[in-house]
Order: C-alpha cells, then structure tokens, then sequence
C-alpha cells in the first residue's frame, strides 16, 4: 500500500518548537546557568560513578528526590511530583486537566509551551492578552473567569521572556475566583524568591512548578517538579510516563538538592549581573528596558531581528530574537550570563548601535549630497 494517512487534524497547522540551536562563542539565548555544577559536587558523584546502577530502571516516582523537595518545602512526598524537565509536567497537567472540550486560559505573550501543548492535546486557548507593560490584565482575567468554563490557568511568575511578576493579590484572586486548576510557574523562583508556597493549604487548586534547569546548572539534565495538593498529584501521575526521569538525572538532582546552599553565591552574582545589564541597556540609546525578576532582560529596539543578526555575526554573541512574535514585536531577550559575558554582550551591542547611527549619518549626508547636486 503506497502513502500514509494524515496525522491527527489539530496538528496539520501546527509548527514543531523551534529550540534555535545556534552556536556562538557567548550563549545568552536560553535562560540557562552560565557556569557548571560546582567542582566539589562532580567529584562528589565522580567517586560513586563506578559503583552507579546503570543496568537498573529508575524508581519510577522518583521517591528519594520527592522526599528531599517535600522536606524543604514543608510538606509530604505525595505532595510533590517530578518530571523530565518543566516542560513534561505542564504537558502531563493539559493531558489530565485539559484535552477536547476543556480550557485553557493563556496570558500572552508568555511562555509558548503552555499554547503548543494544549494544541497538541486538543485544549481550546482562551487567550487574555497581558497590558503594554507585560503585567496581566487583572480585571479582564476575573471578568473571564466569573463565566465559569476554564479548567487550566498557567501564569508564568515572573513571566517569561519579560520578566514581569504578578502581584500575589492578584494570584490570590484568581485562585478565590475560580475553581479551575490554577498553575504557578516558579522557573525563575531561585532568581526572584517570590513564592505562592505558603497559599497552598487553603488553596487546592493551586499547583507550582519549578526547575533544575536555571538555579542549579542541570539543564542538560532536564528535572523539573510540581508542588501540588495530594488528590491533584495523583491524577497528574494517572498520565505521566513511568520512567521519565532516568535515574542518572534522579540522582544528580538530589545530591544537587541537598547541596543547594553552594548555589546561593552564584545565585546572587547572576542577580547583579542582572543589574547590571538593566543599567548598561537603559543607558543607550532608542532601547526600551523591561525590569526582571528572572535570569533574563527583554528589550526592544528597532529592527530587533537584524540587531540580534548583527551581534551573532559579527560579535559571536547569541540572544534570543522575540522580533516577530505576536505581543513582542521588535523585542530581544539576553541571558544573564557570566561577568564577562556581558561584558561581551554590551561591548557588541555599543558597537552595533554605534555603527547603526554611523551609517545613518551617511545615508543622510549622502541624501543631503544629491538634493544639491539636483
């Protein structure tokens, strides 16, 4: 038989994630950690490596790490879920919650994996689009709400790619307002320390994400976690893959967990690092900075994508383009990176800009040169 059936309908206008898999000598496009799991860690695993089960399965619940996240946190073990990376567990979230004939209520622009994957579920996006500011539309969200049909609310806080937090009283309402599962995405938490941990108890429609992608330097890894009411854990694990989280990645993640005060330093320089790219960017001219609570800046500048080009191609310095994309039009997100990564990115940037107004100058000088020669 020649040919192959069509795939599922909702998928036939959907485009695959582009991840933007470019190399360049400074990496500031994807929120990661600029600097590896601390030395005294890997030879901490290094000496245990030889005797590391790799022949076995990985505990399927990831029992160790749940009761180290749990502990810290002030709470029981079925009380929290671990998944391969943030990304797997939003997904689990819209294939228990959402699927046909189910909501998602969506605050663009944010992060686009909570709108692929309720299109790859089947889950209608109920779309509030954020204020100029990037901060959410309070009003409109309740409003939209009081109707009574969405079943998932996804609120990245702070809010990815532009570094925004929602007020907790706003979250608070939200949570009040409805009885939809309600997803509090802390990726960024290490880098802004606000929390929605202490409303969980009063709220069981409250669930939080969080990750060791950022904070602790295992995006390679790909370990991320949920913190939840029991009876919303247990679902969420009716849809989940069993052994989703190898057991390489398990116990990296807890040796990294019970060591996490050895972050705490790099955690406060990538902090003033931040700083310091809001005010290196705020003093140049014709950008626009938004203020950030992550590890990220956006910004936006005329003609972003051959800017971001620009940097790449002549300076090796890779960020992440956000030029074309709906809400964030002509914006541009870097990395919080090492010291002299941004030395590095705002040399280039000065440099860009600065060949920017010289050839203008000479667009204009030239212009004015024929007017008179006519």
């Amino acid at each position: 038989m020649e040919g192959i059936r069509d795939p599922r309908e909702q998928l036939l206008d959907l485009e695959p994630y582009d991840a933007k898999g470019v190399a360049a000598d400074v990496m500031l496009s994807s929120n990661e950690h600029p600097f590896n799991v601390p030395a005294e860690i890997i030879a901490r695993l290094s000496d245990r490596l030889e005797s590391f089960d790799f022949n076995r399965y990985p505990d399927p619940t990831a029992r160790k790490l749940r009761e180290l996240i749990a502990q810290a946190n002030g709470l029981d073990a079925t009380e929290v879920l671990v998944g391969n990376g943030g990304d797997e567990l939003i997904f689990n979230i819209l294939l228990a919650w959402g699927g046909l004939g189910r909501k998602l209520l969506d605050l663009p622009p944010t992060f686009a994996m909570y709108g692929i994957d309720a299109h790859v579920t089947g889950t209608e996006v109920v779309q509030i689009p954020r204020k100029d500011d990037f901060f959410v539309d309070g009003d409109a969200v309740l409003e939209r709400l009081g109707q009574g049909d969405i079943d998932i609310v996804m609120i990245s806080h702070p809010n990815n790619p532009t570094g925004s937090l929602t007020p907790e009283t706003l979250l608070i309402d939200i949570l009040n307002a409805t009885d939809a599962l309600v997803l509090v995405d802390e990726a960024y938490f290490e880098f802004s320390r606000h929390t929605m941990r202490p409303h969980m108890q009063r709220h069981p429609n409250l669930v939080i994400l969080r990750t060791f992608s950022k904070a602790f330097s295992l995006a390679g890894l790909r370990v991320g976690y949920l913190l939840g009411h029991e009876d919303v854990i247990r679902e969420i694990m009716k849809v989940r893959q069993p052994y989703s989280v190898s057991a390489f990645s398990q116990w990296v993640a807890a040796t990294v967990f019970r060591e996490r005060v050895v972050f705490q330093q790099g955690i406060r320089e990538l902090i003033r690092n931040r700083d310091r790219l809001l005010h290196g960017l705020s003093n140049m001219r014709g950008i626009e900075v938004f203020p950030s609570e992550g590890n990220f800046v956006l910004f936006r500048v005329e003609h972003a994508s051959a800017l971001w080009r620009d940097l790449l191609h002549s300076h090796s310095v890779l960020i992440r383009d956000f030029g074309r994309a709906p809400g964030l039009e002509d914006c541009l997100r870097v990395t919080v990176g090492s010291e002299a990564e941004c030395s590095k990115f705002l040399e280039a940037m000065s440099d860009v800009l600065s060949a920017r107004r010289e050839s203008r100058i000479m667009t204009g000088a030239a212009a004015r040169a024929t007017d008179e020669r006519a």
